[in-house]
């Protein structure tokens, strides 16, 4: 699907013709695909590159302008797994259009109204900037669930919270190297400007760019240790946890096997004979206090030795 814009009054607004100053192909189809390539001059290799969400960010040099592929994070729909994702698009710029090559039509969604939109390439860094407030955006619902995890954790040792919190963990991992290449991606797109002689105001919108970009990754770093520290205490929480117990219930079968040992003896014939003459009720009455005694002995015994170990 071709969605064509044009610039008008500082705003991006809907119009008709390839000749429109920014051109959006979602998805695009085959003959979607050779339109790219005999109109704008991109190989398969680039249309693919696009399109691919495992792609990482790159600029190159073309004949028209400039091929950028760019990651942004994918709209977060909510759901027990937060596992948040990222996927890739490409921008074609020129002097006079840019053209935006995306799974979805979500790269214009969020362009906000912060600076006025005179030329394609304002609407460039536009986009570029509203995916660093998404990924900012992304990173504090990231804490605010990682908080929340945390007391679920405190509440009850589940391996569900724990997988919860390796999946936030893991889509941290993807933030940052999504961010990473994304700021090499900036650096070479400042050093283009500065040869092909940007205006002050593009050239410090892209010095803002890098700027909050390194904020980003450092941040994105920054909870990726802490949700790393996190997953291996409550791990080891859980492994103490299981380990006592076990341990309880290592005391209780401790205790327990001599005394049905006992019980099985005391409850054979033989004992009847080996006290025919004391009264049944005092012999068993006697038996079930020596094993009684047998008992709380062991119990303060193996406390006092667990003690020892400690």
């Amino acid at each position: 699907m071709i969605t064509c814009y044009t610039l008008a009054h500082g705003q991006l607004r809907e119009g008709d013709g390839l000749d429109s100053e920014v051109l959006l192909f979602v998805d695009p189809d085959s003959a979607e695909r050779e339109l790219l390539q005999a109109w704008f001059h991109l190989d398969a290799h680039a249309l693919a590159s696009a399109l691919d969400p495992d792609e990482v960010s790159r600029i190159e040099a073309h004949r028209d302008g400039l091929f950028l592929i760019w990651k942004r994070p994918q709209n977060y729909s909510g759901g027990d797994s937060f596992a948040f994702q990222v996927s890739s698009f490409g921008l074609l710029l020129d002097d006079r259009r840019l053209v935006l090559i995306a799974p979805d039509s979500s790269p214009l969604d969020g362009l906000g109204n912060r600076h006025a939109l005179e030329r394609p390439l304002d609407v460039l860094l536009g986009i570029l900037l509203d995916n660093l407030h998404h990924y900012l955006g992304h990173l504090k619902v990231i804490k605010l669930v990682g908080r929340e995890l945390q007391q679920r954790f405190e509440q009850s040792l589940e391996n569900r919270h724990l997988m919860q919190m390796f999946n936030l963990s893991e889509s941290l991992i993807h933030y940052i190297n999504a961010i990473h290449s994304n700021g090499a991606v900036l650096a070479r797109l400042r050093s283009h400007g500065e040869k092909q002689h940007f205006d002050a105001a593009a050239l410090a919108l892209i010095d803002d760019l890098v700027i909050e970009n390194t904020q980003c990754h450092k941040q994105a770093e920054i909870y990726s240790m802490v949700f790393a520290g996190l997953m291996d205490a409550r791990g080891n929480l859980a492994n103490n946890a299981m380990n006592e117990t076990l341990r309880k219930l290592t005391l209780i079968n401790v205790v327990f096997l001599p005394l049905n040992l006992i019980a099985s003896i005391g409850g054979m014939s033989e004992f009847s004979m080996m006290t025919a003459g004391v009264p049944w009720w005092a012999s068993y009455s006697l038996l079930v206090l020596a094993m009684m005694l047998l008992g709380a002995g062991m119990v303060l015994g193996l406390k006092r030795m667990a003690r020892r170990m400690a």
